[in-house]
């Protein structure tokens, strides 16, 4: 995967848009961050993954999930997009999304699928 595939995936949901965080590109709902591209240009920063989700994603699959000590007392996960696949990516942007997303976009969205 590529960050324009991350940005094509979830700009297709209510409320989405383009940002930036930290000096990177970005997609935001209602102005909270979704998920950012690391500095490395390879990294998906998600937020909202908690330690112990982190550490079994990691324990599962490190070659796609990862976390730095500077991230180690967030709930964030690393992905490295590079060897990652939509079907394991789409999970974890959706449940984000609809964390972020009004409670009316969520409904209006599932009425649709």
């Amino acid at each position: 995967m590529t960050f324009d595939d991350v940005r094509k995936l979830a700009l297709a949901w209510p409320e989405v848009e383009d940002g930036s965080s930290y000096g990177t590109v970005a997609l935001k709902v209602r102005k909270k961050m979704l998920v950012r591209l690391k500095e490395d240009g390879d990294s998906l920063v998600l937020p909202s993954v908690p330690p112990d989700e982190r550490a079994m994603l990691v324990e599962r699959d490190p070659k796609v999930f990862y976390f730095t000590d500077h991230y180690r007392d967030y709930p964030i996960v690393l992905i490295r997009l590079s060897k990652a696949k939509r079907a394991v990516v789409e999970p974890y942007l959706r449940r984000r999304w609809r964390e972020l997303a009004s409670k009316a976009a969520v409904k209006n969205f599932d009425a649709s699928a």
